[in-house]
């Protein structure tokens, strides 16, 4: 019961996510906003979703951050879940070296992921998703 109230901070990895925070146009093979925010804490970043794709609503909350089950060490990974509001979840991991954001689709290396680099001034995300079998669109996102 000791490791629950064991102090620990959030991860170097998970901290550099902070570039994310604010709210972004997202404009490409999905348009609309997304918004992050820390949760009191640091430990976890939302991310609020409001796109629309091929003409359909994509809405929902992602919930990013390292996981640590009880009685087990925190992972290594930053690691997310999107809840949609059509009832689907989706899992992700998230890195981000130097400039460079790249968000897999499941695991860590999955075919599916999205890649984008940083403005330098921070303001831009210029990127594209890509998925196994040659298909992926752009999806660039600036701060507003």
């Amino acid at each position: 019961m000791s490791e629950m109230f064991e102090t620990y901070q959030p991860s170097a990895e998970l901290k550099a996510l902070d570039r994310l925070v604010g709210t972004w146009a997202v404009t490409g093979g999905a348009e609309g906003t997304v918004r992050y925010e820390w949760m009191p804490g640091g430990f976890f970043l939302f991310q609020h979703v409001e796109l629309a794709q091929s003409g359909r609503p994509v809405r929902g909350l992602e919930v990013i951050g390292n996981l640590r089950p009880f009685g087990e060490p925190v992972g290594a990974d930053v690691v997310s879940r999107f809840y949609s509001s059509t009832g689907s979840t989706l899992d992700y991991v998230y890195e981000l070296t130097g400039d460079k954001l790249t968000i897999w689709g499941g695991a860590k290396g999955s075919p599916a992921y999205y890649e984008g680099t940083f403005s330098a001034d921070g303001a831009t995300v210029t990127g594209g998703w890509v998925y196994p079998g040659g298909g992926g669109y752009a999806s660039s996102m600036t701060r507003i």
